[in-house]
């Protein structure tokens, strides 16, 4: 509960601050993924008339979100190989990566995991809802969570700030909620057992700040 006299710009500061501390020990974790990678992107709202790309990867076993991207610009090709080059550089390579028909797909996949994907057979499993008459459900349940938590901030306003809050929330996915389906929280799941406490984000801010 936010302080009576604590105004809406100084909560916004403060999550800010605490979102980007909480980022730089996370980015240290080494969690154990399944390699079953789920690859999408969505609009999100950032301001009225104002839609942003949100590029997502979940790994499917654990539900744990391990690479994203914040974009200003519609879907293209640039955006699509620095999303798979965070997908890349992430903690675990995919046994495969499923995404839906999206045409910058293949190509992005080809660039960024050049001859990996045949000597360790990484497979790119592509979902055309077109032909197969099924979306990519297990990336948008998760999309349909974030959204949700965009539509608590009334979308995300400055573009300087939208990727820190949409961080918050990844952060909020990864380390503090249980998954309504497994019943764990995705970093649990993952093997990063950490005592938190019952205010887990108050613990994982006191553990970043001990850490970093």
């Amino acid at each position: 509960h936010r302080p009576k006299n604590a105004s809406h710009e100084t909560i916004l500061n403060w999550c800010r601050k605490y979102v980007l501390k909480v980022t730089k020990y996370t980015e240290t974790l080494q969690p154990q993924l399944s390699g079953q990678f789920y690859a999408d992107e969505t609009e999100i709202d950032r301001e009225k008339d104002r839609n942003d790309i949100f590029w997502c990867n979940v790994d499917w076993g654990t539900r744990y979100i391990n690479a994203t991207l914040y974009s200003p610009h519609s879907q293209n090709m640039e955006d699509a190989v620095e999303f798979m080059t965070k997908i890349k550089q992430s903690k675990r390579l995919p046994k495969y990566i499923q995404t839906d028909g999206g045409v910058f797909y293949p190509t992005a996949f080809r660039k960024v995991f050049g001859t990996l994907y045949k000597d360790l057979k990484i497979e790119h499993r592509i979902n055309n809802v077109s032909v197969t008459k099924k979306h990519n459900v297990r990336i948008e349940s998760v999309f349909m969570k974030v959204k949700d938590r965009v539509d608590d901030f009334r979308g995300l306003k400055a573009l300087w700030s939208a990727p820190i809050l949409l961080q918050g929330i990844i952060i909020q996915h990864n380390f503090i909620e249980a998954h309504t389906t497994t019943g764990q929280v995705p970093s649990e799941l993952a093997g990063l057992k950490m005592e938190l406490g019952v205010n887990r984000w108050l613990g994982l801010i006191k553990v970043a700040s001990y850490r970093v």
